[in-house]
């Protein structure tokens, strides 16, 4: 089974629109996880028409191992954690919390930068499609399909170009419609399937929210 590979961010949201084309009609609204799924996002909500907006959740990381997440945060209080993790991990209640106060500081410091005063977009009774670069563990997308459904939207569907499969499986119960372009049968990290796969600025992420 061959797996393919995506240039850049911007070429994986190409390609993810063309699956997601049968949504143009539904007045869908398109949330991109920032940093590295809005300039994906923003190719989706350009061909569908759509408004682009961003959903801003941190990830929890683990203290020995930062890029490990045992867990996730995002706007409106929403929090996942993932209690196998911190068990094999040996993460206590008191380094969780303490991480979660970090991550907060840094989730409201993003949303002031990113969307500059402006209010997040309503959600209640649309379409929304959740949008990242690709999904390794699956906390921070648990947590931005919690904040989306507290809105009370009549339909989310979480898209993305390259996934895990076993954390596709859990999303599927999260979401209405999970769609993902390829599930690599030996998963590494997102990044292994973009040849580039540069780090996204604050910069770009604002400045693709002001022009949507």
């Amino acid at each position: 089974m061959t797996t393919t590979r995506f240039k850049d961010r911007h070429d994986a949201g190409r390609r993810l629109a063309v699956a997601l084309a049968k949504y143009q009609d539904s007045d869908p609204i398109v949330l991109g996880l920032p940093r590295g799924g809005i300039p994906v996002a923003s190719e989706v909500a350009e061909a569908l028409h759509a408004p682009l907006d961003v959903l801003v959740v941190r990830k929890l990381g683990v203290p020995s191992h930062p890029e490990l997440a045992m867990g996730a945060i995002g706007e409106g209080g929403a929090l996942v954690v993932d209690e196998r993790i911190m068990d094999l991990a040996h993460v206590g209640q008191s380094d969780l919390r303490r991480i979660i106060v970090e991550e907060r500081a840094e989730l409201d410091r993003r949303v002031l930068r990113y969307r500059q005063q402006r209010p997040m977009h309503p959600l209640a009774g649309r379409t929304v499609i959740v949008v990242d670069d690709g999904i390794a563990t699956g906390s921070t997308a648990r947590a931005a399909l919690q904040v989306v459904r507290s809105q009370g939207p009549k339909r989310i569907v979480l898209a993305v170009p390259v996934a895990a499969s076993d954390s596709v499986r859990q999303l599927r119960e999260e979401a209405d419609r999970v769609v993902v372009l390829e599930q690599p049968p030996f998963f590494n990290a997102v990044g292994s399937w973009y040849d580039d796969f540069g780090q996204t600025t604050d910069e770009e992420v604002a400045r693709l929210i002001a022009q949507a």
